[in-house]
């Protein structure tokens, strides 16, 4: 059914949502912001047509509250919704109510929402589909049914306990050994029990150098699925991404044809809609690839798909939300480029501690193949209640070679932040690194490099440039008057 969109209520903050403001402009199409206290002067709110104050600093008063959310959108006059990434984007329930109160929900349906959630279910989905999936059990309860398992199946050391519900790294523990398990086990309930309020756990084995390689992949509502190509995501700390590139330096051209028609084999079985993305962990030592989740959402990472392919994913969904068939089919698609993406948050890089305050000064990079998505801007402050990413910094190149170099001149020359700490050093590292520049790496890179990509920090501060204007005056004193003066 065809409809049409006449504003959207943008329910994030920060980079996503300035991020699908930039499309709701190229389409002409109003935005509303809504905003919690501290963030009463952030970047999303001066870009929108209209703003809504929903609440307090915690989330659970202002960005996760439903409620309010829907309030804004009535009060606004929007008529549909868009959820951006983190908060409520993965949220059945939030879909839901966003359909029944007569909205247009921008996203995927809330029962695939919800199917794909569940670790578990979505993992006898994929088996049904014929995707292969990670040795391991689910809904686990006591450490005698993992040894049981690890006995039956011949399954050695190391495993990773996981929460069946929710992502981004949380609620997951690597066990080495037999004496760690019951405190493994324990810790990762407690993590799922606070970030998911649900501690079903699983627990799968271990691939050892494993590497997280993910398909974009749109659909709309009349059962086209096309896939945009991989992603590779593998260097990542703490179960979190911070380098993204696409295409993945790790597959040939046979796998990744056998990868992405895996993840679109899969998408078509659920009745996928929208924009999705398939995560697998590929196992460098033996070539195979496994079925990690489905993001039902918008990736943090999409721009570099949009990079090499020139289309815009947040267009896609808004069309697939008013009825729209794909415009493309799967030979229409041509990726022609290598993209890079980092991912800046204000953390100090050498030990991840968050940083918050005022950013004093920000000079944005500039210049060929350069593209950056940013939730900040100089003189903004980065509030302590959310997350700490403030700026996506993606390049391009004709090659793997050329986009790490346009992103050694991004970070290493043009990129100015003062006022917090970044991972822009750490960063500047990683793709200097003889192991990134060659490809070689797994999801343990950081851990294993920590103390050797830390030396490689280069200290550079203001007074560095305040030395450099002085010695030009110095050298214009003593050399008196010039011509071209």
């Amino acid at each position: 059914m065809k409809k049409t969109i006449k504003k959207i209520l943008v329910a994030n903050r920060g980079v996503p949502a300035v991020r699908i403001m930039h499309t709701c402009r190229d389409r002409m199409i109003p935005t509303t912001a809504v905003y919690s206290t501290p963030d009463r002067l952030a970047h999303h709110v001066f870009m929108a047509d209209a703003a809504v104050h929903i609440g307090e600093a915690p989330p659970i008063e202002s960005y996760l509250n439903m409620d309010k959310m829907i309030h804004a959108a009535f009060q606004s006059k929007a008529d549909a919704v868009h959820p951006g990434w983190g908060f409520l984007a993965e949220n059945a329930e939030f879909a839901q109510r966003v359909m029944d109160a007569g909205l247009t929900w921008i996203g995927p349906s809330p029962d695939v929402i919800r199917t794909m959630g569940d670790k578990i279910q979505a993992k006898v989905l994929a088996q049904k589909a014929n995707v292969p999936t990670i040795p391991g059990i689910s809904s686990v309860t006591d450490i005698e049914q993992i040894k049981k398992w690890m006995k039956d199946e011949g399954v050695s050391f190391p495993i990773m306990i996981k929460a069946a519900a929710g992502g981004g790294g949380r609620g997951m523990v690597k066990v080495e050994g037999g004496g760690e398990l019951a405190q493994a086990l324990a810790q990762a309930r407690s993590e799922a029990r606070k970030a998911f309020g649900d501690e079903t756990m699983l627990v799968e084995k271990y691939i050892e150098n494993g590497r997280h390689i993910e398909v974009q992949a749109v659909a709309d509502e009349y059962g086209n699925v096309v896939h945009l190509y991989e992603r590779e995501c593998t260097i990542q700390r703490r179960n979190q991404k911070i380098i993204e590139e696409a295409p993945s330096p790790t597959l040939d051209k046979d796998l990744r044809q056998e990868i992405c028609s895996t993840a679109v084999r899969l998408l078509k079985e659920i009745g996928y809609t929208s924009a999705g993305t398939v995560e697998f962990l590929f196992d460098s030592s033996t070539r195979k690839f496994y079925f990690l989740e489905v993001n039902t959402r918008l990736q943090v990472e999409h721009g570099i798909t949009e990079l090499i392919t020139g289309l815009d994913i947040v267009g896609i969904m808004l069309d697939v939300a008013m009825g729209r068939k794909l415009p493309f089919g799967q030979s229409d698609i041509h990726p022609n480029r290598w993209a890079l993406e980092v991912r800046l948050n204000a953390e100090d890089p050498k030990n991840f501690s968050p940083s918050f305050g005022t950013i004093t000064r920000l000079q944005v990079p500039m210049g060929p193949n350069v593209r950056v998505a940013t939730g900040v801007y100089e003189g903004a402050d980065i509030p302590p209640y959310y997350d700490s990413l403030f700026m996506l910094l993606m390049t391009a190149g004709a090659d793997r070679a050329d986009a790490i170099r346009v992103m050694d001149r991004s970070l290493g020359g043009n990129l100015r932040v003062e006022g917090i700490k970044t991972l822009q050093p750490l960063l500047l590292s990683i793709i200097r690194h003889p192991g990134f520049i060659a490809g070689e790496f797994s999801t343990r890179f950081i851990e294993e490099h920590m103390d050797e990509l830390i030396s490689m920090f280069k200290e550079k501060n203001s007074e560095d440039e305040v030395l450099k204007i002085a010695r030009y005056v110095a050298e214009i004193s003593a050399l008196g008057p010039q011509k071209w003066m």
